[in-house]
Formats: structure tokens, C-alpha cells, sequence
């Protein structure tokens, strides 16, 4: 990437993900962004090794080693969870295989598999009496394996796992103003994404990973717009 911009590095990370994230059916407005991942011919006995591989993949890109909870639902979102564990941030969380191994034991074809875990990314901060900041903070990010049963096949859509990274703010941060400060902590966000995609992907095996937002537009097309370098 020689010769380019903060802001043209920035938007170049997601241009072969716009194509693929029109596949979805996109239903509810919100600004969640989410990565799902597909794997052939998948096995339901397979399932607790994609997602440790997926989960064990955070600590090298800007995440936690430890595992911050676990739940099962059975069926779909609308019934209640049959199991929940919170762990615990940093030290007190578990190892992802002792995570998986935990909640997995109920291995059932419509059930789903949410484990969170820390990651952290810059954000922009607007404290009281006090200057606007950017901070590296942690969040927590919800990875999901579904049973092919759940949700009446919901993986189809969803992918076989799911990445929830929640808001996607801080890959964009509008409230900020654009200087070279501003540029650089969105663009190390956003290749700390990609790196997390691409890690993820590998580490388990997937054949498919989609990048998605229920607002409709991809991430480089608002990114683009965000940084002033649309057509």
C-alpha cells in the first residue's frame, strides 16, 4: 500500500467485502456490524472446534485469551437460555476450550452457542468538563454457533458462527472531528478488523465469511463517504 493516504489504506481494507454483504437479506435498521462464517458440509460434532479455533483467534488480534461468558438457547431467541455462566473480564475469564467444552455439553441440533469476549478498539470519548479524547477501550463481542435447527435453519442466513461486534461506531466515529489523529485510531480499528477476519477465517477453516450491517451499505461505502472520498 505505498503511496497511499491514511484514508485510502482505510477504505482499501473492506473493498472485496461490499460485493459479498449485498448477499444478505438485510431486515432491520440498526448500525450492528456482524461477520459470518460458513463451513462445508459442517457436522454438529464439529461445532466446539470451530469455535474454539474462532475464539482462540482474539488475543492475537487485539482481544482477550479469556472467554467473559457463555449461554445457551434453545430452539430460538425468543425462549429463555437453559444455560449461563458470566466468568469474569481479564484474569477471571476462562480458556476458550474450557468455555466451549462447558457449554457445548448440551450438544443439540436447535440449539444456539453465545460465548463473549473482550476486544478492544479506539474510541472517541466526550467526557464532561473535560477535552474530547480518543481512549483504547475494551468491548464485549458476541461469537454464536448455531445448531442447524435453530431459529428453523437461521445458519443459512447467519452463517454457521457469527461475530457480533455491536455498534459500529468506532470504525467510523462521526462525532469526531476528521484530523490526522482522528484518520489514524479509525484506520488502526479497521485494520485490526480485517486482521480479525482474515485470522478467524483461517484458524477455523471457513469456506465463507460474509461482513454485514443491518443498515443496508457496506462498511467501505460509509467509510468512503465518512472520509470524504466518495465518487
Amino acid at each position: 500500500m505505498a503511496g497511499q493516504s491514511t484514508k485510502e489504506r482505510a477504505i482499501a481494507h473492506f473493498g472485496a467485502s461490499s460485493t459479498a454483504a449485498r448477499r444478505l437479506k438485510l431486515v432491520e435498521m440498526s448500525d450492528s456490524l456482524y461477520l459470518s462464517l460458513w463451513y462445508p458440509n459442517l457436522r454438529l460434532a464439529a461445532l466446539p472446534e470451530k469455535l474454539t479455533a474462532v475464539l482462540g483467534t482474539f488475543a492475537a488480534c487485539g482481544g482477550e485469551a479469556q472467554v467473559y461468558s457463555a449461554t445457551v438457547w434453545p430452539v430460538s431467541w425468543s425462549e429463555s437460555p437453559i444455560f449461563q455462566r458470566v466468568y469474569g473480564h481479564g484474569e477471571r475469564g476462562v480458556d476458550p476450550a474450557l468455555a466451549v467444552e462447558d457449554a457445548l455439553e448440551l450438544l443439540h441440533e436447535d440449539y444456539a452457542y453465545e460465548f463473549q469476549i473482550g476486544w478492544n478498539l479506539w474510541e472517541f470519548e466526550k467526557p464532561e468538563m473535560l477535552d474530547p479524547r480518543w481512549v483504547r477501550e475494551p468491548r464485549l463481542v458476541r461469537v454464536t454457533g448455531f445448531g442447524p435447527l435453530f431459529d428453523e435453519g437461521g445458519y443459512e442466513q447467519e452463517g454457521h458462527i457469527r461475530i457480533d461486534f455491536g455498534s459500529d461506531t468506532a470504525f467510523l466515529e462521526e462525532e469526531a472531528e476528521l484530523d490526522s489523529i482522528s484518520a489514524r485510531h479509525v484506520e488502526e480499528n479497521v485494520r485490526q478488523l480485517v486482521e480479525l477476519a482474515s485470522a478467524v477465517e483461517k484458524a477455523s477453516g471457513a469456506t465463507a465469511r460474509v461482513l454485514w450491517s443491518e443498515l443496508g451499505e457496506s462498511l467501505a461505502q460509509r467509510l468512503a463517504a465518512r472520509l470524504g472520498m466518495g465518487n
